[in-house]
């Protein structure tokens, strides 16, 4: 079956859920499965994944174990920053769907614009791919406005989505504004800051406001910004939190709240990370 047949006979996810599923550091093979499904069974349609989480199989698993038709899964995963060049890219996605068990992907990021990453021959790949099928979506991830207007530019595909670091914590204001501009959708990993939020009085006083947790109050403060976000979660417990998000409206006045935090903290904050590089 061709890739086109396949589009045809499945259709694709016209919309990225504005919540998801993170598999960041998910590497044990029952519990990644697991955490997919249940989350997919409890309501969950986007699943992020990636080649350097070395879990792709395991979240195919889990997707192919749910009772939830493939189609109406919004799939995503990286191409992992050694893999960059135009052959590797080709190559290492296809390798990618084997693993996830598909044909196609909902959406195919650029991990970090560094490494291998070539503007020209890493984007020409990724166009190829668009072209013929294999994904649906073209993002990029941890670029900052320099790389996205370089991307914009250099892509004939239009880029759909940026995934970076994003929480009450680190608003990134400015990447949204360029984005918004580009028409490309902000997804927030670590949204919940790996924590911290759990810690920080204002997103504590709004959460004890509405008798909900930090978590659903960071990731409600992301969805009123229009930001789609990525929490990993694996027990059942965790997983419905922030599920329950979906249903908490924050008004003006808690939205005011969090927007006063004052802080620009980063979990992820590699050396060599494209906001440290000018």
């Amino acid at each position: 079956m061709t890739n086109t047949e396949h589009s045809a006979h499945y259709p694709r996810v016209n919309r990225m859920p504005t919540l998801g599923l993170g598999t960041w550091q998910l590497a044990d093979p029952d519990q990644c499965a697991e955490s997919v499904a249940n989350a997919l069974e409890m309501g969950y349609r986007h699943v992020d994944t990636a080649q350097g989480y070395d879990n792709e199989e395991f979240v195919g698993r889990g997707i192919e174990a749910a009772d939830v038709d493939r189609e109406e899964v919004f799939l995503a995963t990286k191409v992992s920053t050694s893999n960059l060049a135009y052959d590797d890219v080709i190559e290492t996605t296809k390798t990618s769907l084997e693993k996830l068990g598909v044909d196609a992907v909902d959406l195919l990021y650029v991990h970090w614009p560094i490494n291998t990453y070539d503007t020209e021959e890493t984007l020409a790949a990724f166009d190829e791919l668009y072209d013929d099928g294999y994904i649906e979506h073209v993002g990029v991830s941890n670029f900052e406005p320099r790389h996205i207007e370089e991307a914009v530019e250099t892509l004939e595909a239009p880029i759909f989505a940026n995934q970076v670091e994003c929480h009450p914590l680190l608003a990134q204001t400015e990447l949204r504004a360029v984005c918004a501009a580009h028409e490309i959708e902000l997804v927030a990993y670590s949204p919940l800051a790996r924590g911290k939020v759990f810690d920080v009085p204002e997103i504590g006083s709004v959460a004890e406001k509405h008798d909900v947790s930090e978590a659903q109050v960071s990731l409600a403060w992301l969805r009123e910004k229009e930001i789609t976000a990525i929490p990993k979660a694996t027990g059942t417990d965790h997983l419905a939190d922030n599920f329950a998000s979906l249903s908490l409206e924050l008004d003006d006045d808690d939205i005011a709240t969090l927007d006063s935090i004052d802080s620009i903290h980063r979990e992820v904050d590699p050396d060599g990370a494209p906001w440290n590089v000018h």
